[in-house]
C-alpha cells in the first residue's frame, strides 16, 4: 500500500472538518440512519460486528463504541458501502476469556474477532470454529492481500487455508531498560554496562539513598508485567544448540517462553537474590497491568527498571514527563545491562506478525468483513487512523508525520486508540522499513525523540528470533494459557522465597508444571523436530 496525498487526502481532510457535528449526531442516530444516503440509494444494508480492546482509557466525551476513529469509519467507510460497523468492546486484561466465550455462542460472537494469542488462535483453527478467507482475499481483499505480503500471510495459513489474516508489525525490537542519571551521578557511578554493574548500582542506590526517599524508594522497579522481567530472564539462559532451541522452548500464547531452557533457574534465582536484598518492588506480584509501577515511576520513587521499548516517553500516561515534573532533576538513561554468558545483550522480540484476525466460522458476514479490512488498507485510511489531520495533530517532516505536542487537548485526544482501531498492522506504517521506525519514534513529544531512538536501537541489540514451528504444537494451544499462569507462579513463589527455600519451591512448582502440560509440549515439540530434520 502506497501512501497518496492527491485527491482521496484532500477529501479526507474536508470530511474531517465536520467531525464537530458528525461526534455529535452520531451518539443520537440509529444503526441504520440514513440508509437511504448510502451510494445507490436502494442499497440493503448490513451491520458488521468487530471486536475492539477497551482499556478503560477512553477521554472525557467519548466511549470505545464512539469516538472520532468510530465516526470516521461510519463517514468513509460506512456510508459508501452500505455496511455499518458495530464494535463490540472486550476489555483487553480479560481477552481471553471473553473471547472463549463469545466464540463458544455462535449468536454473540462478533463477526471479526483477535488476539494475539496463537494458541487461541490455533485451538479455535483446529477445532474448525473459524472461516477459511483464502478464495475471499483474492476477490474482496487486493488492496490487503498487497499491503500484508505473504511473508505475514503465511502465519495464519494451516495445510494450505487462510484461516487467520495476521495483521503486519513493524517494529520487531522489544525492550529496553532505563536507569536514574541523577542518581548515578550522586552515587558516583557509571552507566551500567553489565549485569554486575547494574547489581552494584542497585546496592548503592539502597544504600546511600540519592534520592532521600528512605522505605519508599526503589531500586529497581519490578511488576509481573513481562516487560519488567524478560530482559532479566532470558539473559541468564546458555547458548543453545538448534534442538535445544527448537525443542526446549515452550511457546504459550503470544511469546516463547524459556521456563525449560539451561539456565532459566540462575535467572529466578538472581531476582530471589534482588528481592531477598530489598533491591526489588516488594509488592511486584499485585501489579500486573503495570499501573504501580508507572506510578512509583512518575513519583521519582524507582532506580532503574524494563520497559517496552520507549513506553517511558509516550504521552497516553506522560510517564517521563510526570516524573519529571514532580522530581526536579530527575533522568532516565536508556541502557542495556543485562549480559549473558556470552556477553551479549540478549532479549526477546517480537515475531514479524502482529495480532491474528479472524472471522468465525458461525459469521454471516465474512465478506463484509474482508471488505472492511481491505478499505483499511487502501488509499489513506490507515494513514489517518494512525495519524489524523495534518496541521492540527501532525506535522510533515522529512515525509514523517510528527505529533503535535502543543495541539489542544482534546485534538490529542482523537486518536487515543488507534492502534486498537487499525488492526492490520502494528506500528506506524509510512513506507519504506526505515520510515516506520522513524515515525515510531517521532510519535513522542520531540524532546524525547534521541532518547526513543536509543530505546529502540537497544531493543534491537542481540535480539531473541522466536521459533516457528513447521506446524501448530497442538499441546501448546491445549494447556498455554493455565500454564501461563503456572510460570508466572512460579516467578513470584521463587523471588519471594526464603533463601534456603529457594530449590524446594522452584522443584514443587517445576513439577507442577511439566504433569499440567509442560512435558507434552516437550514431547510434541521433539516429535515435530524429528519430523523436521
Amino acid at each position: 500500500m502506497e501512501r497518496r496525498m492527491g485527491k482521496t487526502s484532500k477529501k479526507m481532510l474536508a470530511v474531517t472538518a465536520g467531525f464537530a457535528v458528525l461526534m455529535s449526531a452520531c451518539s443520537n442516530a440509529a444503526p441504520n440512519e440514513g440508509a437511504e444516503g448510502a451510494a445507490s440509494g436502494e442499497q440493503e444494508r448490513t451491520t458488521l460486528k468487530v471486536e475492539v480492546f477497551d482499556r478503560g482509557n477512553a477521554p472525557a466525551g467519548m466511549s470505545i463504541d464512539n469516538n472520532y476513529l468510530t465516526n470516521y469509519v461510519k463517514s468513509s467507510f460506512s456510508d459508501t458501502s452500505g455496511i455499518d460497523v458495530q464494535y463490540v468492546p472486550i476489555p483487553r486484561s480479560e481477552e481471553i476469556q471473553k473471547l472463549n466465550v463469545l466464540m463458544a455462542s455462535a449468536d454473540d460472537v462478533p463477526d471479526i474477532v483477535f488476539t494475539y494469542d496463537s494458541g487461541t488462535y490455533y485451538r479455535y483453527a483446529t477445532q474448525g470454529g473459524l472461516t477459511d478467507v483464502t478464495e475471499l482475499l483474492d476477490e474482496y481483499g487486493p488492496n490487503l492481500k498487497a499491503f500484508l505480503g505473504e511473508d505475514t500471510l503465511k502465519y495464519g495459513q494451516i495445510d494450505g487455508q487462510q484461516l487467520a489474516i495476521p495483521g503486519r508489525r513493524l517494529v520487531l525490537g522489544r525492550y529496553a531498560s532505563y536507569v536514574r542519571q541523577d542518581w548515578l551521578d550522586k552515587v558516583g557511578l557509571p552507566v551500567p554496562q553489565t549485569t554486575d554493574e547494574l547489581y552494584e548500582a542497585l546496592k548503592a542506590f539502597k544504600a546511600q539513598d540519592p534520592g532521600g526517599l528512605g522505605d519508599k524508594m526503589i531500586p529497581l522497579g519490578m511488576s509481573m508485567a513481562p516487560a519488567q522481567y524478560e530482559s532479566l530472564l532470558w539473559s541468564f539462559v546458555e547458548p543453545l544448540t538448534e534442538e535445544q532451541r527448537y525443542t526446549l522452548t515452550q511457546k504459550l500464547g503470544s511469546s516463547d517462553y524459556p521456563v525449560l531452557l539451561p539456565g532459566f533457574k540462575d535467572g529466578l534465582q538472581f531476582m530471589n537474590k534482588l528481592y531477598n536484598e530489598g533491591l526489588i518492588s516488594k509488592d511486584f506480584a499485585l501489579d500486573e497491568d503495570k499501573k504501580q509501577i508507572w506510578q512509583d515511576v512518575q513519583n521519582g520513587l524507582v532506580g532503574a527498571y524494563s520497559e517496552d521499548a520507549g513506553e517511558l516517553f509516550f504521552g497516553y500516561n506522560s510517564t517521563y514527563k510526570n516524573m519529571q515534573t514532580n522530581v526536579s532533576g530527575a533522568t532516565f538513561t536508556p541502557i542495556d545491562p543485562y549480559t549473558d554468558a556470552e556477553g551479549k545483550h540478549a532479549k526477546p522480540g517480537y515475531a514479524p506478525n502482529a495480532m491474528y484476525i479472524m472471522i468465525p466460522k458461525s459469521s454471516e458476514r465474512a465478506v463484509e468483513a474482508i471488505k472492511y479490512l481491505d478499505w483499511m488498507a487502501s488509499e489513506d485510511h490507515l494513514f489517518f487512523m494512525q495519524n489524523g489531520v495534518e496541521g492540527e495533530n501532525y506535522a510533515l517532516e522529512d515525509g514523517i508525520p510528527v505529533l503535535d505536542a502543543e495541539a489542544p487537548q482534546d485534538v490529542q485526544d482523537r486518536l487515543y486508540n488507534y492502534g486498537d482501531m487499525a488492526i492490520i498492522v502494528n506500528g506506524k506504517f509510512i513506507g519504506e522499513p526505515q520510515q516506520n521506525s522513524e515515525a515510531y519514534i517521532r510519535q513522542v513529544p520531540k524532546e524525547y525523540h534521541e532518547l526513543m531512538r536509543t530505546s529502540v536501537d537497544i531493543s534491537n541489540v542481540d535480539k531473541i528470533d522466536q521459533i516457528v514451528m513447521p506446524r501448530p504444537i497442538e499441546s501448546e494451544s491445549k494447556y498455554g494459557n493455565a500454564l501461563a499462569e503456572k510460570y508466572k507462579e512460579l516467578i513470584v513463589k521463587t523471588t519471594m522465597a526464603a533463601p534456603d527455600k529457594f530449590e524446594s519451591t522452584y522443584e514443587s512448582i517445576m513439577k507442577e508444571y511439566m504433569a499440567g502440560g509442560g512435558q507434552a509440549i516437550l514431547d510434541e515439540r521433539k516429535t515435530v523436530y524429528g519430523e523436521m530434520r
